[in-house]
């Protein structure tokens, strides 16, 4: 029926009656249900289809003619207008529809910004995030997919495997020294208790910034809070160290009350001012979760108890964070000696007697 050389041709099953095209434009034919019994409106369906590869500037004048007969505002739902909703979802947190108003402000998507969704062009895309960064390409995603939710996209301008990738510079852990020098330096001492406190807890900024006398439990001697980020529930055991720390903070209330009243963003930059003072380069607030993550692979805590400590709900992420680790793994002759000497050790405390460990 209406065969089409070259190009499209659509036939009927006789088992269901539905009509089908045949795609003969790549070599070998593909087939696709129409989900129609109308001769009539599958054959529209071919017309179109016709259209498109021989008329392609008046197929998609006719197409855009189509969509605003079905959806008349279809031509003011712009990449601003996307955002704005994006940003006013009840499902974010406030955490996250910050980061999103932010990644409203990259310069990189002025051009889109008034351009309607349904005639933007994957060049359009492209040249975006070329003029952009890592959050131009994230952040852009989000709001292509966030259009074709609220069905102001009807395909994908760029499907998931023609998407740039995404490439995250290394992330840096800040070193023991480099702390230390932090530490030594800050005059502040609520300033400088957090930040021995992210040292030994591993916190996010927030985090440790937020935290509460009464996330603490003096007789487990552990700390217990919800990250506010991901919701999930961070449990850590501390020593003598931080011990120390916690009891010169306030015993009720909020640990650090000044800067529980402070902008996340400001105290990531005065974070930054004192590392620039000091010629420290490529270190961040966030430094401190990766110094962790790798002190805790160093030291053989196992992954499941560091994920908790962390708050890292995927051992994907976990390992990603502890990813700069150095390990040192010892050679069969020093973990034999190791063993002889503990059975030696054990033997002389036990009186000479003969003694041995279970297989």
């Amino acid at each position: 029926m209406n065969v089409i050389p070259n190009a499209y041709r659509i036939y009927r099953r006789q088992a269901s009656g539905y009509f089908y095209l045949v795609d003969e434009t790549q070599g070998k034919p593909k087939h696709a249900s129409l989900k129609t019994k109308d001769p009539q409106q599958a054959q529209r369906i071919l017309d179109a289809r016709l259209m498109g590869r021989t008329l392609p500037a008046m197929a998609a004048e006719v197409g855009r003619a189509y969509l605003r007969e079905g959806d008349p505002e279809a031509a003011s739902h712009t990449w601003r207008k996307v955002i704005e909703e994006c940003v006013g979802c009840q499902k974010r947190n406030k955490a996250t529809q910050k980061r999103i108003e932010n990644a409203a402000k990259d310069k990189a998507l002025n051009p889109l910004l008034d351009r309607p969704v349904g005639e933007t062009k994957a060049t359009e895309i492209f040249e975006a995030i070329r003029n952009g960064g890592v959050a131009t390409n994230v952040f852009l995603r989000r709001f292509h997919n966030f259009a074709l939710e609220l069905g102001w996209l009807h395909k994908p301008i760029l499907t998931k495997s023609y998407w740039p990738k995404v490439v995250y510079s290394p992330k840096v852990a800040i070193t023991a020294e480099q702390h230390l020098a932090i530490i030594q330096r800050e005059a502040n001492p609520e300033r400088r208790a957090y930040y021995q406190l992210c040292w030994l807890l591993g916190g996010s900024n927030s985090d440790m910034a937020l935290l509460r006398a009464e996330n603490i439990d003096w007789e487990r001697r552990t700390v217990t809070f919800i990250r506010r980020k991901t919701k999930a529930v961070c449990h850590q055991a501390f020593g003598s160290e931080c011990a120390e720390i916690l009891r010169t903070l306030p015993s009720s209330g909020p640990l650090f009350p000044y800067l529980a009243t402070v902008r996340e963003s400001d105290r990531a930059t005065e974070f930054k001012q004192r590392c620039e003072g000091l010629g420290i380069e490529g270190v961040t607030l966030h430094s401190y979760r990766y110094a962790w993550a790798e002190r805790a692979a160093i030291a053989g805590m196992p992954e499941r108890f560091a994920q908790a400590a962390l708050g890292h709900g995927s051992k994907a992420v976990h390992r990603a964070y502890a990813r700069g680790a150095e390990l040192h793994v010892p050679s069969l002759e020093e973990l034999t000696e190791v063993r002889r000497k503990t059975i030696e050790r054990a033997r002389v405390e036990a009186g000479g007697q003969e003694f041995r460990f279970a297989a």
